[in-house]
């Protein structure tokens, strides 16, 4: 079945359907962003985000802009270490259905255990096989590296213009070097290890970090560094 006609067999029993999805769970640094999607045509080269180049990315990003309807939440840092990850995403994405600025009868979703209230279906791998999902994967994927984009020029030696936050070997490198910043999702592994709890407390003092966000990470930073005492 083509990815067009996945959601035609669900437009033609519940109604106009809108496809989500998100970038950006598994970075230690940066926002997590989901993007909901109307596509009710077709557009060739529409696939999981992650199977494309960054060129064909940004191409199709403007077709379905121009073809579609498109709604962009995110969820900060901040947000991110106060709710946890999964909440957070879930935030991002109500945000993203909020932002298409009109009614559906049902939400597709990629992945799983992302339900929340309305009519909504998650469908495992549906970027694979939603047209919708898939364009919402292209939307955030795009949207996500942007941000990441700008934000190595303010917080500059992570490399974010090319790991985009993820873990890898050199951003860990350049955590441990240069230590965390606050656009860094203070409660991951591979960041909070490089906390001090002087260093939270002066953050919140200027307000770099909320108090909601100290609390959160504080908890979980003394919690991890009783049990690494215990071993």
């Amino acid at each position: 079945m083509s990815l067009f006609n996945f959601d035609e067999s669900y437009r033609k029993k519940y109604g106009r359907l809108a496809g989500i999805d998100e970038a950006g769970r598994g970075p230690i640094a940066g926002p997590v962003v989901a993007s909901a999607v109307i596509l009710e045509v077709p557009i060739d080269g529409v696939d999981d985000s992650k199977k494309l180049s960054s060129r064909k990315r940004e191409e199709l990003f403007s077709k379905i802009k121009d073809l579609g309807r498109v709604g962009i939440g995110l969820a900060t840092p901040s947000e991110i270490d106060s709710l946890n990850i999964l909440n957070a995403t879930k935030l991002a994405m109500r945000r993203a259905l909020e932002n298409l600025g009109c009614g559906i009868d049902l939400v597709l979703i990629d992945g799983k255990n992302l339900e929340f209230s309305g009519n909504t279906i998650c469908v495992v791998r549906g970027d694979s096989k939603s047209l919708s999902v898939a364009a919402a994967s292209i939307v955030a994927k795009v949207v996500r590296d942007r941000i990441m984009m700008s934000y190595s020029k303010v917080f500059r030696g992570y490399g974010f213009e090319h790991n985009f936050g993820y873990p890898t070997r050199d951003h860990k490198a350049a955590v441990k070097e240069f230590g965390p910043t606050v656009f860094h999702r203070l409660t991951f592994s591979g960041v909070i290890e490089n906390l001090d709890e002087k260093m939270l407390e002066k953050w919140r003092s200027s307000g770099k970090i909320t108090n909601e966000r100290y609390r959160a990470v504080l908890k979980k930073y003394q919690k991890l560094f009783k049990q690494q005492r215990l071993v």
